[in-house]
């Protein structure tokens, strides 16, 4: 299948390029910076550029990656996360339509699920863990980024319903190299803070990988769909009290001799945990689950080995290279 990848010089465009080739795709990158899977140079905000993307290439499917994301707040105005985000998104839509494709699979955000309330979690008063499923309801995201987004999956939505073209939303959870943008306010360092997050909001680039190809197996036969990805949780609805009040006596529970293991490594459990995401419908409807959590963090800890975590606090994204 020849497949547009837009945001192809990004992390997850990095990755997910050559596994798209190894599926037997043909895959042309599009992106503002060059890369190694980039071949055309361009922003999907640029109608033009788009439309001849998609004539001179014969583009039979789009896998749309491309974003402003959050760390861009501090560098671009809010116009510019609406053309490239909503405008962008529009753009990719309507020529996906025009060319009769059957699947498009659009990379969102759990971020635009996180209103300013949830984000606060127990020092803003909070007395449980955020339960969230694709079911959360209303949705406030609480920036530019967010909002921009959740614009977008509705763009997403309409194209569907008006035009029939399939599409799977992929709200996916953090799995960037940076650090944290909370750094100044946590105790522990990068790659502990990103081990505790797999307890209930990250996911490995790898695995995000293997979601979106997952995705762009099924999407004709979904119609359309938003589906969470992250590490499977092994929490419960009813433990979101005891995950804000002592997070560190659930995940004992769950995980025996966790708080030794991260004691000899220096690490620390979280105090408290504000927000689950629950992934159980890509599981049911995507046949997909993340293969590493944080039973995987503790085994590789336990066998003294560097555990499954990417982390690079100089990472900066391409676009801000050249």
């Amino acid at each position: 299948m020849r497949i547009l990848l837009t945001g192809s010089s990004g992390w997850l465009g990095r990755h997910l390029a050559p596994r798209l080739g190894t599926a037997g795709h043909h895959v042309t990158g599009l992106d503002v910076a060059p890369g190694a899977h980039t071949q055309i140079i361009g922003s999907v905000a640029d109608r033009a550029t788009v439309d001849r993307v998609f004539v001179d290439h014969g583009i039979e499917a789009v896998i749309h990656a491309g974003a402003l994301h959050k760390p861009d707040i501090a560098r671009y105005p809010a116009q510019a996360f609406i053309d490239v985000n909503v405008t962008g998104t529009l753009n990719l839509l309507e020529a996906a339509v025009a060319a009769g494709n059957d699947r498009f699979v659009f990379t969102s955000t759990t971020s635009l699920m996180i209103s300013a309330a949830i984000r606060a979690g127990k020092a803003g008063g909070a007395r449980e863990a955020a339960w969230i499923t694709e079911e959360l309801a209303p949705l406030q995201p609480r920036n530019i980024y967010g909002v921009t987004k959740l614009a977008a999956e509705q763009l997403c939505r309409l194209a569907h319903l008006e035009q029939a073209l399939p599409v799977t939303v992929l709200r996916t959870g953090r799995f960037f190299p940076e650090d944290d943008d909370m750094a100044g306010e946590i105790d522990h360092d990068g790659p502990n803070t990103k081990a505790n997050e797999f307890l209930g909001r990250r996911l490995t680039v790898e695995d995000a990988v293997e979601a979106h190809v997952a995705a762009l197996d099924r999407a004709p036969a979904l119609g359309f769909e938003t589906f969470i990805l992250s590490a499977p949780t092994p929490f419960t609805r009813e433990g979101c009290a005891a995950l804000i009040e002592d997070a560190p006596r659930v995940i004992e529970h769950y995980f025996p001799g966790a708080a030794a293991l991260y004691a000899k490594r220096g690490w620390t459990l979280p105090a408290h945990i504000d927000r689950v995401y629950v992934a159980e419908k890509a599981e049911r409807l995507l046949g997909f689950r993340c293969r590493t959590g944080f039973a995987q963090i503790l085994e590789a800890l336990d066998r003294g080995e560097e555990p499954p975590i990417i982390h690079d606090p100089d990472y900066l994204s391409p676009k801000e290279v050249v």
